[in-house]
């Protein structure tokens, strides 16, 4: 794992005030804009990181930081915590998915190229699974890579793709033999500057307004045998290998995106008054409000452990469902009592809770459904 040297406290604490204030200066201001926009802007990237808070844990050799898997989390608890939650698809795609799989399972010429500008922003990148009929169920994809002289031709096509405005490399998932099932799927590593790649429209969401979500075509597209990503026939267990990375993130960011609505909740219901007193001095504001700390602290803690477990590389696939299971649900709960404690104002756009009730509802969808969760951990208790 790229778990790097140990921070003591008051370098984590620094890291975090530095990228506070980093947030500050350059999304803070701007965010609304984004989201009206419906994108924001591919600088922002190069801005990140230039402040160091891309791919935190990528080693030295391939330009990074070496820090510990610790820092990578704490970036998307913060931005999460925020409340700049359209931000943590694109982050989490690009430094705790795309990066790691290319580490784990790169050459050393596949490293050396793109890790560099993974860490400094100069490409971002995106994962090509998700299709048009072929959600939670991948091995149902129609994306093929056919053998020619030259290495192999992909045609299909992807949906739902984080950062595919923006992405300059695409892990792609592709079927390299139709009837060898979960054994016939390859990753390639596919250059967006390719002949015969094309992006479809950035596509309108209920939430995440301002991320970048969108459709991906490829038209034979010629790719060769260096640009396979942890080997021919072996996409599908490498999917499932890396995946809890993933859902550990998703966890982390769902955990930081109740923090803030909760913290913000609380500012509201102590200034806001009704019937003669502030909504703060109501029982059932109060013991509401005790409700979702409760929760919240309770999935920390389940996040806490399973960091400390994935770092020494113990984390297991069953556990990361678990935590994206039960953190995800948690942060839809939370964002729904604390927009009600703001009565008709929780509707109003105006007020960031409005957005973070439905920023939260993708997070129960991507990364693997909670049905899928369920489906996972009932499995390992059950068999099949």
């Amino acid at each position: 794992m790229m778990t790097g040297n140990q921070f003591d406290y008051a370098e984590k604490e620094l890291f975090r005030d530095n990228l506070k204030k980093f947030l500050a200066k350059e999304v803070a201001p701007y965010y609304q804009q984004w989201e009206r926009a419906g994108l924001y802007p591919r600088e922002l990237w190069n801005k990140f990181g230039e402040n160091g808070f891309l791919a935190v844990d990528v080693p030295e050799a391939y330009g990074g930081f070496a820090a510990p898997y610790e820092l990578s989390c704490l970036i998307l608890e913060e931005v999460g915590r925020a409340g700049f939650t359209g931000l943590l698809g694109g982050l989490t795609v690009h430094s705790d998915i795309c990066a790691p799989y290319i580490f784990h399972l790169g050459s050393d010429e596949q490293k050396a190229y793109w890790l560099p500008k993974l860490v400094s922003g100069e490409a971002v990148a995106a994962i090509g699974m998700t299709e048009p009929n072929a959600g939670s169920d991948l091995q149902s994809m129609k994306t093929t890579a056919n053998k020619n002289e030259k290495g192999f031709s992909i045609s299909g096509q992807k949906t739902f793709i984080s950062n595919g405005q923006h992405c300059d490399l695409v892990i792609l998932a592709t079927k390299t033999d139709l009837n060898a099932g979960s054994k016939g799927m390859t990753l390639f590593l596919v250059d967006c500057s390719s002949e015969g790649f094309a992006r479809g429209r950035n596509l309108e969401k209920i939430g995440h307004h301002c991320a970048d979500t969108s459709e991906l075509f490829f038209d034979e597209v010629q790719v060769s045998e260096k640009d396979i990503l942890g080997g021919e026939g072996k996409g599908f267990a490498n999917l499932m290998n890396e995946l809890p990375r993933e859902r550990l993130a998703l966890g982390v960011g769902a955990v930081g995106a109740a923090k803030g609505v909760l913290e913000r909740c609380i500012e509201y219901v102590t200034q806001r008054k009704a019937f003669g007193q502030k909504v703060a001095q109501f029982q059932n504001t109060r013991f509401k409000l005790a409700e979702l700390r409760t929760e919240i602290a309770l999935n920390e803690a389940l996040v806490e452990k399973y960091i400390r477990k994935y770092t020494k590389g113990e984390l297991s696939a069953v556990e990361a469902s678990m935590i994206k299971l039960s953190s995800t649900e948690m942060q839809g709960r939370v964002a729904d009592e604390c927009l009600q404690l703001y009565g008709g104002y929780g509707y109003m756009q105006e007020y960031d809770v409005s957005r973070a009730y439905v920023d939260a509802r993708i997070q129960r969808i991507y990364g693997g459904t909670s049905e899928i969760m369920k489906e996972i951990i009932a499995r390992d208790l059950l068999g099949r």
